[in-house]
Formats: structure tokens, sequence, C-alpha cells
């Protein structure tokens, strides 16, 4: 699986606005300069996480953006989802839509896995990982000595 540079700045962003929620609205130029992230590009990555309902935002002086919902019911799968699209699909299409036949067959229940695997991991509250506070089963993952050493 690749996470793209628009989904990963996505992330980054709700992450700021996740960790300034108390503080009031942020302005895109003070997330873009905090997380290094090009102005522009982040400005329409906030364009598309206010379409897709995740963030709010007001012009003027006292303006900026912030979470549209608590950071606790928002997951970075959520956010992903709202700027790329399905978090898994073969060919553009949802695993469930696909058929195989023959040998191939068993890579329907394969895809689906996969999504399931992908869901289960980025289902985590932007307010977790804001916080730090990884659940268990992600913390363990990611200490396997072999999670990120081999291709």
């Amino acid at each position: 699986m690749r996470i793209s540079a628009k989904a990963d700045y996505a992330v980054r962003a709700a992450l700021q606005l996740a960790a300034a929620r108390d503080s009031g609205p942020l302005k895109a130029e003070a997330i873009a300069e905090v997380q290094g992230i090009s102005h522009k590009f982040l400005e329409g990555i906030l364009g598309d996480m206010r379409k897709g309902g995740l963030v709010q935002s007001q012009r003027g002086g006292n303006g900026g953006y912030w979470l549209a919902r608590p950071a606790d019911s928002i997951s970075v799968a959520d956010v992903i989802r709202c700027v790329e699209g399905p978090l898994v699909s073969v060919r553009g299409e949802r695993p469930p839509d696909l058929s195989y036949t023959g040998p191939a067959e068993s890579l329907l229940p394969l895809w689906i896995a996969l999504r399931a695997s992908v869901r289960a991991v980025l289902e985590v509250s932007l307010a977790e990982v804001a916080a730090a506070e990884l659940p268990a089963d992600i913390t363990a993952l990611a200490a396997d000595p072999e999670a990120w050493t081999n291709p």
C-alpha cells in the first residue's frame, strides 16, 4: 500500500487541528509552516476536507480552519478516504465488486482481508494519534523489527 503525499499531508493537517482544538481556528499558512507543507497544496487539501465535512473554515482576521467534529470521532481512515477515496481498491473497484475464476478465485478473499487489515489499523482516531496514545495492537505491529525492514 502506498500513502500519497496528499493523504500524508491531510492527516498531518488534521492532527495539527486536533492538537489545537481549544485554541481556535488555525490559518492554513500556520499549518503549512509547522508541518513543512506547500501552502498552496495544503489549501486544496483543506478544501477537500471541508467539502467532505471533516473541517470547517471561516475567512477573515480571526478565521482559519478547525475540525468539524471532535478529534476522537474522526479516524485517520476518514481523512484518507476524504482526500483519496476508498482505502483499498483493485483496478478502481472495491474488493466485494470483483469476481475471479480458476486459480485466481482465492484472490477475492485475500483482497477483502487486506482491506479489513488496513481499516483495522487506520480506524485509529485523530485524538489517539495526536496524544501519542496508539492502541496496543498498533504499537505491537510497529514494534516488530521486520515491520519496516523487509520489502
